[in-house]
């Protein structure tokens, strides 16, 4: 008897309603043919609904989702703020997850990356606690280390069951002697706890420019909320751009997932936008409903999932914003009839 898994997915503004529907497609598929039953609810928020409504989260879509077993989540427009912000903090979902690997025929800088950056989700600057004094404006960061030891914890987790078995501390404490002094001693703490995962610290230019440099050298990289952000856009860039990069945004209870790319205005309604980034949220999605509920199924369609997008695009077929002529349904359609 195969699990039920009740998914919410928000489809979004701009490109959000393509992804998901080819998103929706590959879960029907999974559902129809792969033996794990999901009952989908598509949700509506961002800035269409703001604009009709008033509100970019409805109070009856957010309940939706904290009543779901998981969040696949479309981008939004300029209302962010008010969907993913909130959500990660109303949910604390405090780890942010960002793996980026290299794939076939992609832009990329090297063929042999394989890393995954771990950001704290919940703090720093991304608070919003801003002020003004006089005529300058002022930001709050914080940093606690009660947030720094479970994103640590949570990135030497990870690193463990992975083959380098390395953690990367990413922060600035020679300059922020306090909040990153406290952050980079918390991670440094946590490595005690796992003698077999190798622990080094770096500062964040420096990390910056052995991204380009050495990308392969990385493995799982711990860092704050604004750092991890900025470095895991590049990170994206140097696998082959962001529609190849997926996240998950995750706490102790609950997990959505998400492309890290935004909702293309400008390419919306063509049907040309890639869905990989998406589809590899899925992915991610199976993975984290695996392991919470103990169902090996899921992990293993997960890893089936991703075999699958590897071989369309090591058989160069891909999306017209990769260098492909494929649109957004003909590139879903070919990972369908591979499944």
């Amino acid at each position: 008897m195969s699990n039920k898994y009740n998914i919410s997915l928000v489809t979004g503004d701009g490109i959000g309603p393509e992804i998901s529907e080819s998103a929706f497609s590959i879960l029907q598929t999974i559902n129809d043919d792969m033996g794990i039953r999901f009952e989908i609810k598509k949700l509506e928020a961002g800035d269409a609904v703001l604009k009709n409504i008033g509100e970019a989260l409805p109070a009856e879509a957010f309940e939706a989702i904290k009543n779901s077993d998981a969040c696949l989540k479309a981008p939004v427009g300029e209302s962010a703020k008010d969907v993913i912000v909130y959500l990660r903090r109303m949910l604390d979902l405090y780890a942010n997850i960002r793996p980026a690997k290299s794939y076939p025929n992609m832009p990329s800088l090297r063929d042999d990356v394989d890393l995954v950056i771990v950001r704290e989700n919940t703090e720093d600057l991304y608070t919003g606690e801003e002020f003004d004094i006089g005529d300058a404006a002022v930001a709050f960061r914080i940093i606690s280390e009660k947030a720094s030891k479970r994103i640590a914890n949570y990135a030497f987790t990870i690193a463990s069951k992975r083959k380098m078995k390395k953690v990367t501390c990413v922060h600035k404490s020679n300059v922020m002697k306090k909040t990153d002094g406290l952050f980079a001693s918390t991670c440094s703490k946590v490595a005690n706890d796992f003698p077999d995962v190798k622990f080094e610290e770096m500062y964040v230019d420096a990390c910056a420019m052995n991204l380009i440099r050495q990308p392969q050298l990385f493995d799982v990289i711990v860092t704050t909320n604004l750092f991890g952000d900025i470095l895991s856009d590049e990170s994206a860039q140097v696998v082959g751009g962001l529609g190849m990069a997926p996240a998950a945004n995750i706490g102790d209870n609950f997990g959505l997932f998400e492309p890290v790319h935004g909702a293309a205005f400008d390419i919306a309604g063509k049907q040309i936008a890639n869905p990989t980034s998406f589809i590899l949220s899925i992915k991610m999605m199976l993975d984290w409903l695996g392991n919470k509920h103990n169902d090996q199924k899921c992990i293993e369609v997960g890893q089936k999932l991703e075999s699958v997008v590897y071989d369309v695009v090591k058989n160069n077929i891909k999306t017209k914003d990769i260098g492909g002529d494929k649109t957004t349904m003909e590139f879903t359609k070919e990972i369908i009839s591979r499944l």
